[in-house]
């Protein structure tokens, strides 16, 4: 494990900081990594988990000051591309790619990175998982590209430790192409003490697949966001357990201007298209800021002046103050994924590229 303080970097980026700074709503920070990041989870605003390739872990435990650079062992050909943090010791890291290659495994760490278990793997051919979120500290779910016609489900019981696949029976069934996006690990979300979401794309719709029992049994919803081989949802977040978005594009041509944006308020039954956010093109997760740090498990519909929501993509991010019916630019870094903890949001990118909320822009006054 290495530790890469930022402030060891301030002199060196002075003038990198000073530049962009007046644009960027992102404070962008150095930790002398090239890996690409896709994965990101904050359970609080001091405490933070990155996953990326090359079997390359980060954490923070002082809110970003200082970052381990973690290297899982015997990981090294393995792109973690799905991450959950229970707390500043607890972490569970899941890798992207063709089980038949050995790319399908979770691991685990109850030491702060010091040390890995392999907690789960498979090379049964056609599994690729894209997901992994929990529900709480014990019960928790994975997910994966369709297998035999149905989509590969794995849940667990005991915060990770061990792993169960679905039986054939219980998985959705995946329309012909068919599939999910391991772009941002937001195309599965859990959302109070039950509910459960995957966003899909690649077939000739995009639809979202919900779950009220802890992913044992399925239900799917058409939706008419544009799909296609290399389109359709990528990134789900909820308020409320009714209130929710999808969002998505085309990662193919990151900068198109198309629908990619859902909004749900039955509890993601029905979905309708909105007005394309800006930036345009594909966006790939989305953040909830909030103005204090809560534990918040769904259930209670938060008041306007208090949320926001934060979505982000190859093509920039933007941010919404009504619950995703308008939007405003924010940044221009092709962030693949964010979480946020109250009012402090973590985003990852290719190529080593991590950063930390500043702040909102000031809104100009119309005269």
């Amino acid at each position: 494990m290495m530790r890469f303080p930022v402030l060891a970097f301030l002199f060196s980026f002075c003038f990198l900081f000073i530049s962009t700074r007046s644009f960027s709503q992102w404070r962008v920070l150095n930790l002398n990594t090239q890996a690409n990041f896709r994965a990101v989870h904050a359970p609080r605003p001091t405490i933070c988990w990155i996953g990326g390739s090359g079997g390359t872990v980060l954490r923070t435990t002082d809110g970003g000051e200082v970052w381990d650079v973690i290297k899982v062992p015997g990981a090294d050909s393995l792109d973690f591309r799905g991450i959950y943090g229970f707390d500043r010791e607890t972490a569970v890291a899941m890798s992207a790619g063709p089980a038949e290659q050995g790319k399908a495994q979770i691991y685990r760490t109850s030491n702060g990175g010091d040390s890995w278990e392999l907690v789960y793997q498979t090379s049964q051919p056609g599994v690729f998982l894209d997901g992994i979120s929990f529900w709480n500290n014990k019960e928790g779910i994975c997910f994966g590209d369709p297998v035999g016609g149905r989509f590969f489900i794995l849940t667990t019981e005991d915060g990770g430790h061990t792993w169960q696949e679905l039986r054939m029976e219980n998985r959705p069934v995946a329309l012909e192409k068919e599939a999910a996006f391991a772009a941002s690990n937001s195309s599965l979300i859990t959302v109070g003490n039950k509910q459960a979401y995957i966003g899909t794309g690649g077939a000739g719709m995009a639809r979202v697949l919900r779950s009220d029992d802890n992913g044992r049994t399925w239900q799917a919803s058409e939706t008419p966001l544009p799909a296609g081989s290399t389109s359709g949802i990528f990134g789900l977040q909820f308020w409320t357990n009714r209130h929710g978005i999808a969002v998505g594009g085309d990662y193919v041509d990151v900068k198109k201007k198309a629908p990619n944006v859902l909004l749900t308020r039955d509890g993601g039954v029905t979905w309708q298209l909105m007005e394309s956010m800006v930036p345009a093109g594909l966006k790939e997760a989305v953040g909830l800021y909030h103005s204090q740090f809560v534990n918040y498990a769904g259930g209670q519909r938060p008041t306007r002046h208090k949320y926001r929501l934060v979505a982000l993509g190859a093509s920039g991010s933007g941010y919404s103050t009504d619950f995703g019916k308008t939007w405003e630019p924010l940044s221009s870094e092709p962030f693949h994924a964010v979480s946020f903890a109250g009012p402090t949001g973590y985003a990852v990118g290719g190529k080593g590229l991590i950063g930390k909320f500043d702040k909102f822009p000031k809104k100009r006054r119309r005269r």
